[in-house]
């Protein structure tokens, strides 16, 4: 008898078709993460930003830099300078002028987006079942969301009519909450607001019908669909579902259910997109909130990202799943 053999999440992810102009803006990106993790290290002190590469060294394999600190650092000399500090007889390294002028602005327009920050943390969780996250999993997109590092004092803190800070089942775990009363019904998909502006158009080649619960979606110029794929596509596109704002309610077992429960996956993840400042996120740490958004089914953090991949891809309302990023 033969087996058939089961294509794993990281097999697909390999063999799917590709956007060669974002997998290069990828590669790209990958090297940004470790200037900012760099950067972290340097302003962790403020009264002497500066951090030595003896303890950069140390922490390469950590930082993922495969030829080593220095090599790393002489590669961005408009960010990086390196000195040798004389009193402790070891080579230091430093932000430039330049950089730490644009570290300021960033901090500067941090400072001045609060009001921003307080709705995406709202919004966020309000689509947990429970209402409620983990204070680590909000720790791994922090950055992504655009919230101070500071956000426990700056942000929950001082919206204690908003948020609450609760001990975990857990040791030294805490568990972020809504207060009782928070609006949490109030939002609006940002999915919702493309559907609408493409309602208006004169020239709107979706059908209304298909409109109401469909995505924006395309496909890589290398990836050519067959007839039947794509009426895959349009009746994956015409299925209702529960947004991510919306109480799910109860659970169905049977084929359509189980569609319709992937969708609102699809939907989650999309709406978790778009409150990031860069329209994306690594998908290990999109997984820490997977159990909390009530996406129980019975497939891989990165198998219901893939499904999503394949409906919605480009364009600023939409995303793209690279295996640089992993």
């Amino acid at each position: 008898m033969a087996v058939r053999s089961k294509t794993t999440s990281s097999q697909y992810v390999a063999s799917r078709a590709r956007d060669p102009v974002f997998e290069k803006l990828m590669d790209k990106f990958k090297h940004l993460f470790k200037v900012i993790a760099i950067q972290d290290l340097i302003l962790s002190n403020p009264k002497n930003p500066s951090v030595s590469l003896d303890f950069l060294s140390r922490l390469s394999q950590r930082l993922h830099l495969n030829r080593g600190a220095t090599a790393f650092l002489r590669k961005y000399p408009h960010i990086f300078h390196i000195f040798y500090d004389p009193a402790k007889s070891q080579p230091f390294c430093r932000l430039t002028d330049a950089a730490m002028e644009i570290s300021c602005q960033e901090a500067e327009a941090i400072n001045a987006s609060f009001p921003v920050v307080v709705d995406r943390l709202l919004r966020l969780l309000s689509m947990s079942t429970t209402k409620s996250l983990p204070l680590r999993a909000i720790f791994k997109v922090w950055r992504e969301l655009g919230l101070p590092d500071d956000f426990e004092e700056s942000v929950i803190a001082r919206n204690s009519h908003l948020f609450r800070l609760c001990d975990a089942h857990e040791p030294n775990t805490h568990v972020l909450k809504l207060v009782d009363g928070s609006p949490s019904n109030r939002f609006i998909a940002s999915v919702e607001n493309w559907r609408v502006m493409e309602c208006c158009k004169q020239d709107c080649s979706v059908e209304r019908v298909e409109m109401r619960y469909s995505f924006k979606h395309g496909n890589p110029p290398c990836m050519k669909l067959s007839k039947n794929f794509r009426a895959k596509i349009k009746e994956w596109q015409r299925l209702p579902y529960v947004g991510p704002y919306e109480e799910i309610g109860e659970k169905k077992k049977s084929k359509a259910g189980v569609m319709a429960l992937e969708k609102r996956a699809v939907a989650i993840v999309h709406e978790f997109l778009s409150l990031t400042v860069e329209k994306m996120v690594e998908v290990e740490k999109i997984s820490q909130f997977r159990k909390w958004f009530g996406i129980e089914l019975n497939i891989g953090i990165c198998s219901w990202i893939i499904r999503a991949y394949l409906f919605v891809h480009q364009g600023e309302e939409t995303y793209h799943l690279s295996e640089r990023s992993i």
